[in-house]
């Protein structure tokens, strides 16, 4: 982390506006206005191989999220497995080399952080991205090689997600799963709206201040919704907070 860039973040932070209009100049160069963010919908099935909406709800309400969160648009960049269904925004197709391809080119013209979000079912050796399995390592190359040492915030809203943390958990990561390694997640029906832990993870961004607090929040959530759902056994969803990142993301303030 660079001294230059956490005292930038904490001027803005702590720096009320000196006139009128200066409120919207630091909206604009807020926490988050030099972060990257793809968020991706891997799948279109539901659990009993239907037809759903759920992973593109989450995939556009996600981003609809991080933008009022202070991510700006343009750093943005939407996947989905059937792009051809939807035009606000169109999304792109939700392929490896596209979303490597996209965050190249994101980072190379950005200075910020990064955001991977990735909505899909799951299996023990990874989350179904399309017609193939993102195995914990290849995640791990693509944020190494084009992340890097940035400040990175990674979710991966599917069944066994937990799978993914001991392999991404790195000090400048913040790693936050819907379920544990052993665990299936719940809400992926052809009536749901969202899985369980997107629903979760959109409602803890509208009340949360910060990514460590909507983990936590989306923990609790998570829990309530198993309960009285009837769900079992408990989906677990895990949270990883690298210690380089422990005492900054409290700081970066939706």
């Amino acid at each position: 982390m660079r001294t230059g860039w956490l005292v930038a973040v904490i001027w803005v932070l702590c720096l009320g506006p000196a006139q009128p209009g200066a409120a919207q100049t630091a909206a604009a160069d807020g926490p988050f206005h030099d972060w990257v963010a793809v968020v991706i919908a891997g799948d279109w099935h539901a659990h009993s191989g239907g037809p759903s909406e759920v992973f593109d709800n989450a995939r556009h309400d996600v981003s609809l999220a991080l933008e009022r969160a202070g991510f700006q648009p343009a750093n943005v960049r939407e996947f989905s497995v059937r792009p051809e269904r939807y035009d606000d925004p169109r999304p792109e197709k939700t392929a490896l080399p596209a979303i490597y391809d996209a965050l190249h080119d994101l980072t190379a013209r950005t200075s910020g952080g990064c955001l991977f979000y990735l909505s899909s079912h799951g299996a023990p050796s990874g989350a179904v991205l399309d017609d193939r399995i993102l195995t914990p390592g290849v995640l791990d190359d693509i944020l190494q090689q084009t992340c890097g040492a940035r400040p990175t915030v990674v979710v991966i809203s599917a069944c066994f997600s937990g799978v993914y943390v001991p392999t991404l958990a790195r000090s400048n990561r913040m790693v936050l799963t819907a379920a544990r390694p052993d665990r299936t997640s719940f809400g992926c029906g052809q009536e749901d709206r969202y899985p369980y832990f997107d629903d979760c993870f959109l409602q803890s961004m509208k009340a949360a201040h910060d990514f460590p607090t909507v983990g936590r929040d989306a923990q609790v959530c998570v829990a309530r919704k198993e309960r009285a759902t009837g769900a079992k056994p408990p989906s677990d969803p895990q949270l990883f907070v690298g210690p380089e990142l422990r005492p900054i993301l409290p700081l970066l303030d939706f």
